[in-house]
């Protein structure tokens, strides 16, 4: 098991998303804080394609801080639009974030389901990533038909789990709260659609532990399909994403839950909206390793 480094760290500290100088002055601070491998994300398409332009710099500046970034992220809500123009073109931007995941050297890629097509009244989830127990309110039109969602969302998780596979990494997929897949349960089932052996999951125990899951359990579920976990905490009533061991988390059993499974991956810190940002990060990394060491994990 190795610790790791969410984006969400550079998001809190810099924005949704961080310009690119920020992302230099991101990756410089993780590794100041003592972390050998992070996360990178890509978020729309402006911000991907920059990422994208810019890899072989990032790839060299993790390089020289003697970081390895093990996870690149594509936010690609337009993979579900109605309009199958912009899915294709959601597809082909995803391709871009799995040549930049190549260049860095990365074992995985990881997308979203994003936000149902609904009208929401109020608040918006994720249209900014760090305001967390928010209540949503939707108006649902009468030419919505969920079938027609499931059919896009199962043919582009498909075709990005394909053309992760042919380029060698591992593709996977977060449950978040407010998402066309928020539980481990639909995750089960979108696996099973697509049928991949390449489709994996990405536990977060924020987002999960927030819609009252039994995170040991959901670990048994999804087994040896867990390629990292994101590890944050909570009280459940929200999904905030608080320094592990601060919440209502059962952390002896989900990492005796990976045990079991023989998890070999990135548990990686993803602690945002938090007072001292640098500490939160600092503490959460010695409390996981703490614990996988005591439990032998």
């Amino acid at each position: 098991m190795k610790i790791s480094c969410c984006w969400l760290f550079a998001v809190s500290k810099y924005g949704y998303p961080p310009s690119l100088p920020d992302t230099h002055r991101a990756l410089e601070e993780m590794e100041a804080l003592g972390f050998k491998n992070v996360e990178l994300k890509g978020v729309g398409e402006e911000n991907l394609r920059a990422v994208y332009d810019a890899r072989h710099e990032l790839k060299k500046r993790s390089e020289d801080l003697g970081l390895t970034v093990v996870n690149f992220c594509s936010i690609l809500p337009d993979l579900v639009h109605p309009d199958k123009t912009r899915r294709i073109h959601a597809l082909d931007l995803f391709k871009l974030g799995v040549e930049t995941a190549g260049t860095l050297g990365c074992e995985m890629v990881q997308t979203v389901s994003a936000t149902p097509p609904l009208t929401f009244v109020g608040e918006t989830p994720y249209k900014t990533a760090l305001t967390y127990g928010q209540r949503y309110q939707v108006k649902v039109d009468p030419a919505f038909r969920w079938d027609d969602l499931w059919g896009w969302l199962t043919d582009s998780m498909g075709a990005c789990a394909d053309e992760a596979d042919r380029a060698g990494l591992a593709f996977c997929l977060e449950p978040r709260v407010g998402e066309i897949i928020s539980n481990t349960d639909a995750l089960l089932r979108l696996m099973e659609a697509v049928d991949s052996d390449n489709f994996g999951a990405v536990l977060d125990t924020g987002h999960l532990h927030a819609q009252k899951e039994i995170l040991p359990l959901s670990v048994e579920k999804l087994g040896a399909r867990i390629r990292c976990v994101h590890a944050s905490d909570n009280d459940g009533q929200t999904n905030q994403h608080s320094v592990p061991g601060t919440g209502t988390v059962d952390w002896e059993g989900v990492f005796l839950a990976l045990k079991k499974h023989a998890f070999a991956g990135c548990v990686a810190v993803d602690v945002g909206s938090v007072p001292n940002l640098d500490a939160a990060y600092t503490e959460s990394k010695a409390f996981l390793e703490n614990l996988a060491r005591r439990l032998e994990v």
